[in-house]
């Protein structure tokens, strides 16, 4: 198993006397890309700033590679690439000014300085705005700038707090289409939303917080299952008939079997059969398929479901 770039038990964060995260656990291994859902005011920004070294009062244990977040904070900070969910204000810089002003924050070596603000404002794909003023760039060229200075000192953890928030369709595909390079890279991102669709196709695994406490973590399959929620499967064949479609209910894991105009869309209990498993069963009763189609793991009836009839 990958070293743990994040090692986090029985976290409690107080504001007063308010409590907004319950004592959560947990772990995120190196090169993975977790992802850490919940609504506004859920703890999820108060567990990245616990990571970030930028909330020094909390209960429990925090460990950022091994490092204690309390005692080795600037070690901490050499390995975080942290941003939060809002940009900052750098009006008066031009985009190659503020990561330059980064890069001498960070202690980047004057003599690599170029190369390296280069790369990242290559990655970004903002080279051609090298020489805009912050202030005139879209919100989504922003955010890519807000990663390319978090990146400037390569760190080994990125803390992403709502990186999508506020952007149109076209900048959130952008923002995506970059963090899933940087998951190419080896890079451990936690990255927090309530999109939660995009982080279904993004993450290797995924925490749902509600009102400070974790109540689901795993993988997506890992999550339905848990939930014993139903996968659809859209099925066309060659060969449909009552005979064939009462086999097919008989097979065990099949919910239900719903006959429509052009097709069957059958539920699948997948705690007791797999996909892959269900297409085999077809197979033996003879079924000649022409479209076998899995709906996509729907976030959201998750989510829904895991946070139902809480409120803050």
């Amino acid at each position: 198993m990958n070293p743990l770039a994040v090692c986090i038990r029985d976290l409690r964060v107080s504001y007063g006397k308010f409590e907004a995260v319950k004592g959560i656990s947990l772990d995120i291994p190196k090169g993975e890309v977790f992802g850490f859902i919940g609504p506004n005011g859920a703890g999820k920004s108060s567990t990245i700033r616990v990571l970030a070294t930028l909330q020094p009062k909390f209960r429990g244990l925090a460990l950022v590679c091994g490092l204690d977040v309390t005692s080795q904070p600037q070690q901490v900070r050499e390995k975080i690439g942290y941003m939060p969910d809002f940009f900052g204000v750098y009006e008066d810089l031009t985009a190659l000014e503020y990561l330059h002003f980064f890069a001498a924050a960070y202690k980047l070596p004057s003599n690599r300085r170029k190369g390296v603000i280069d790369d990242v404002l290559a990655l970004t794909d903002l080279a051609h705005k090298a020489d805009s003023p912050v202030d005139g760039l879209s919100r989504g060229m922003k955010q890519r700038l807000a990663l390319a200075r978090v990146l400037l000192h390569d760190p080994d953890l990125l803390l992403l707090d709502e990186p999508a928030s506020g952007l149109d369709p076209r900048a959130r595909i952008e923002v995506r289409e970059l963090l899933k390079a940087l998951k190419e890279m080896g890079k451990t991102i936690l990255i927090s939303s309530h999109i939660l669709h995009e982080l279904s196709q993004l993450c290797t695994r995924i925490g749902i917080i509600e009102t400070g406490e974790m109540v689901a973590q795993g993988s997506l399959n890992e999550i339905f299952q848990q939930l014993h929620l139903k996968r659809v499967i859209h099925l066309r064949l060659d060969n449909p008939g009552e005979d064939l479609e009462a086999r097919v209910r008989n097979i065990p894991g099949v919910d239900s079997v719903e006959s429509q105009v052009d097709r069957w869309a059958i539920r699948l209990r997948e705690d007791e059969l797999s996909v892959a498993d269900f297409h085999q069963a077809l197979v033996e009763e003879k079924a000649r398929i022409t479209m076998f189609q899995p709906e996509a793991m729907d976030m959201e009836t998750a989510f829904m479901k895991l946070t139902e009839g809480k409120t803050a």
